[in-house]
């Protein structure tokens, strides 16, 4: 890795506590929505739906950008993270999780309210639909962020969530570019394309190195393939991605990933084999996992193909598990096979 900046990656997005429980497919009729979406909602609508869960459900740091920075401090990268907390016990334990695991945590905002929560509800297919309250970090704004932010890092890394406010994207993809800084985007959600179109194309002509998508969030970015449905289609559409300059990297699930990436007028792609996983029981926050594992490769300028591989251990392994990050316990086999993939 090259040594001349302190950090080697930020991540920027809600620092949200995720409210992890399994419910039968019927339960999702009570939030609303489409089956493996986000939707935000406000503190009501959190507390009707938490009193209506069949089971009691768990705790974990959550957030898409943060997944990932989590996961690449993980694995040896020199990670912060930007983003709002809020003054309760959530936020101090959120806090210490992330300082636990080596993120350096003094790029925070903080606010004096209570910090925002993700309703993350698992269906027997091991699908993940997510309700979200942003809480603190919904006093997120343009006037929190400058500059001087991403002094000292290499690379940012922004969740599609904060496309919603679109100046405060501005405001995150306007400093990282300022301070010298690589970017990547993961899409995050097929809700948040479709409102956020224009803007996305817009930054992506102005240069994205890496972008993140599933199979939903590429069609709603580009809609005239709505019908896209083979692993070829997704490759072809990877390729309209890559385009624009950068690298394309679409996650296909159990069929695996294109990794695509723009080159001289052309493009190169990459087929992504899928690690098989038989016992899969929660597909909430593999998405991010992969992005870690793939940033992990991409940021030691590894083959792209040996960044799909790693990114591939990282999603396979944090599907076998409920809740968004692969536990401690099962972490260091993780990590080692990980780790060989980087030598």
């Amino acid at each position: 890795m090259t040594p001349s900046k302190p950090l080697d990656l930020i991540g920027v997005g809600a620092p949200i506590m995720d409210i992890v429980v399994s419910v039968p497919d019927d339960f999702l009729a009570h939030a609303g929505g489409e089956k493996g979406g986000m939707v935000m909602v406000d503190a009501d609508e959190m507390a009707r739906l938490l009193a209506l869960l069949p089971t009691k459900p768990a705790m974990s740091t959550g957030g898409s950008a943060a997944n990932t920075t989590f996961n690449t401090a993980r694995l040896g990268l020199r990670a912060a993270f930007i983003g709002k907390l809020g003054n309760d016990d959530a936020a101090d334990a959120y806090k210490a999780r992330f300082a636990s695991a080596g993120v350096d945590t003094s790029r925070f905002k903080h606010a004096a309210m209570p910090n925002g929560r993700c309703l993350a509800l698992t269906t027997p297919d091991a699908q993940r639909t997510m309700r979200t309250c942003l809480g603190a970090h919904g006093t997120f704004s343009p006037e929190d962020v400058s500059p001087s932010d991403f002094e000292g890092a290499r690379h940012v890394h922004i969740e599609g969530y904060v496309v919603f406010n679109s100046k405060l994207a501005d405001a995150i993809l306007d400093g990282a570019r300022a301070s010298g800084c690589t970017l990547s985007l993961d899409l995050a959600s097929f809700e948040v394309v479709r409102e956020s179109r224009e803007w996305l194309l817009g930054q992506l002509r102005k240069g994205i190195d890496v972008v993140f998508s599933n199979e939903d969030e590429i069609r709603a970015l580009f809609p005239d393939a709505a019908d896209a449905n083979t692993v070829e289609d997704y490759r072809a559409l990877g390729a309209r991605l890559a385009e624009f300059g950068g690298v394309a990297a679409v996650k296909l699930g159990k069929d695996g990933a294109w990794i695509v990436r723009g080159k001289g007028g052309g493009v190169e792609s990459h087929r992504i084999a899928p690690v098989r996983v038989t016992d899969a029981v929660d597909s909430n926050g593999a998405g991010d996992a992969w992005g870690a594992g793939f940033l992990s490769g991409w940021l030691r300028e590894k083959p792209l193909p040996v960044c799909g591989e790693i990114a591939s251990l990282l999603g396979a392994e944090t599907v076998r598990h409920m809740g968004p990050l692969v536990p401690d316990a099962h972490w260091p086999q993780t990590s080692s096979r990980a780790t060989e993939l980087l030598r």
